[in-house]
């Protein structure tokens, strides 16, 4: 696949997530500090317009998988029409959306024409639980927009599950046995430090001791890897009679086995800054370009200047700690 979003490692970016708004209908403990968080006035978050064209621009430079992210994508008024301009785009081959699913049900008959994957995430089965992670008391409309997809047929859902040792690791396999009795693919998320998030060593529950964990009840079955392979992705075979999962499940092991070397991903915050890794402060202004009347060359350089500056891997996690970088929302994952 040609791209010309190249990095001085060789690496092909052809992957870019769009974080569409910073605001959330959650409050989800690892992502948004309890205080001190000061949201986007609406001006200074790119217009659909200004998504649009920086888009095209991107896709046709290589692009050509588009994830919209925030916050809550679905918390920005008026996203319903953003979507099928984005998808319409000559050139880009799948336009994915991560939601918390608060309000997928209401919201997807509008959009299921144009999105062609779903992610949502998900970190607990239990309503107390739910409602201590988040804040709010939502699971049963979050259930309702996975039973939505699933109505919907959609055969590459995902399900992400941030996995916090101590809080959710107890409920593993009641996510396997979730993927075992349909077409989703789980995906475990180790526990990432990010500023606010109260992240700690004893709070991070390694691949390995997920795996450990599910072979109490499955045989995982490896799937074979994709070309650039973010999730370790396993079929799920029960011991006692064979029987396989119409699901599956996936460990992103960012922390104790991380994957840097083949990432092909960028990512552009809600106000328009490119950020080349998840896990670095570095960001370049794209707003700025293109509120001061850049061209489409400019806004492509800006790119370019970010892979330039791309780092070849991301630091220790001490490292990520110490460092003064954005809160998880700021981002959009």
């Amino acid at each position: 696949m040609s791209t010309t979003l190249v990095d001085r490692f060789g690496r092909q970016h052809t992957y870019l997530r769009i974080s569409v708004t910073d605001r959330c209908n959650l409050r989800c403990l690892y992502c948004m500090p309890g205080e001190d968080i000061v949201w986007k006035r609406r001006e200074e978050l790119l217009t659909f317009e200004e998504i649009e064209r920086v888009t095209k621009i991107a896709v046709d430079a290589g692009i050509r998988k588009v994830r919209l992210t925030g916050g809550e994508p679905f918390a920005r008024a008026g996203i319903e029409k953003l979507i099928p301009r984005i998808k319409s785009l000559l050139g880009l081959e799948t336009l994915a959306v991560t939601t918390n699913a608060v309000l997928l049900k209401e919201k997807l008959p509008a959009v299921h024409p144009f999105v062609d994957a779903f992610n949502v995430s998900l970190d607990t089965f239990k309503r107390d639980k739910f409602r201590e992670l988040t804040g709010r008391d939502k699971l049963a409309e979050v259930m309702e927009g996975i039973e939505a997809l699933l109505i919907r047929g959609y055969q590459n859902l995902k399900l992400n599950v941030v996995v916090m040792k101590g809080i959710n690791d107890d409920e593993l396999l009641d996510f396997a046995r979730f993927a075992e009795e349909r077409p989703i693919a789980v995906r475990f998320i180790e526990f990432m430090p990010f500023a606010g998030n109260q992240w700690s060593q004893g709070k991070l529950l390694p691949m390995a001791d997920i795996v450990r964990e599910l072979e109490k009840e499955y045989q995982l079955q490896a799937i074979p890897e994709e070309r650039s392979p973010i999730s370790r992705d396993f079929r799920l075979a029960r011991k006692r009679d064979g029987f396989q999962s119409r699901g599956s499940i996936g460990i992103i092991a960012s922390m104790s086995a991380p994957f840097c070397s083949s990432c092909s991903r960028l990512r552009m915050t809600a106000e328009g800054k490119i950020m080349p890794c998840l896990h670095s402060p570095l960001e370049f202004d794209l707003r700025k370009v293109l509120r001061s009347g850049g061209s489409d060359v400019d806004i492509l350089n800006v790119f370019l200047q970010a892979l330039g500056e791309k780092p070849e891997e991301h630091p220790p996690a001490e490292e990520m700690m110490a460092q003064a970088g954005r809160v998880m929302i700021q981002i959009g994952g």
